[in-house]
């Protein structure tokens, strides 16, 4: 039997300013679970990232999650059901979601979500893997940095093959179909 493909969800460890974004993480989870996929992410019950991993756990999914030393104490404790993976630093947590990854979604999320998303993609521009990338656009969320990616190919400091790297959905079910392809 062919192994569960994992998605790798990068988001915020905080809620956001809108219920429509922890909705959107309980979905998400829930249906990465019943799909059939297995959910990686940065571990924690906090924010976006413990919503996703609530949703997959309550729909009977398989998660892991991966946490540095240092952000033991700031993302919460994790739920037991979780295969936790502990790592040493912060490149290390990186380097160990994105090996088990077939697929990446990207939800809201501050400065430690877009860090993570931009390296999967100069990765993949660099020719470093060929994976999905899906960003769910909640509430339009991702619009302006979608709007930068433009600008810099506007200026000539993107290439426009850079583009064809993501996707956007406007649902978590709608990017669940985009990286189970």
């Amino acid at each position: 039997m062919p192994a569960k493909p994992t998605i790798c969800v990068y988001c915020g460890s905080s809620p956001g300013a809108k219920p429509a974004y922890q909705q959107a993480a309980d979905t998400l989870g829930r249906t990465i679970a019943t799909r059939g996929a297995r959910l990686i992410y940065g571990a924690g019950d906090a924010g976006l990232m413990g919503a996703t991993a609530q949703g997959a756990l309550d729909a009977g999914g398989e998660v892991i999650g991966v946490v540095p030393g240092v952000l033991t104490t700031h993302e919460g404790k994790t739920d037991p059901r979780t295969t936790l993976i502990r790592t040493e630093t912060m490149h290390e947590r990186k380097k160990v979601m994105f090996a088990n990854a077939d697929a990446f979604i990207v939800l809201p999320g501050g400065p430690g979500t877009l860090d993570e998303t931009i390296e999967t993609l100069t990765w993949r521009q660099l020719g470093i893997h060929a994976l999905p990338l899906v960003f769910v656009d909640t509430d339009g969320y991702w619009s302006r940095l979608l709007k930068l990616f433009e600008h810099f190919t506007a200026e000539g400091f993107m290439h426009e093959r850079f583009n064809s790297f993501y996707s956007v959905a406007k649902t978590p079910e709608e990017a669940v179909d985009i990286a189970l392809g």
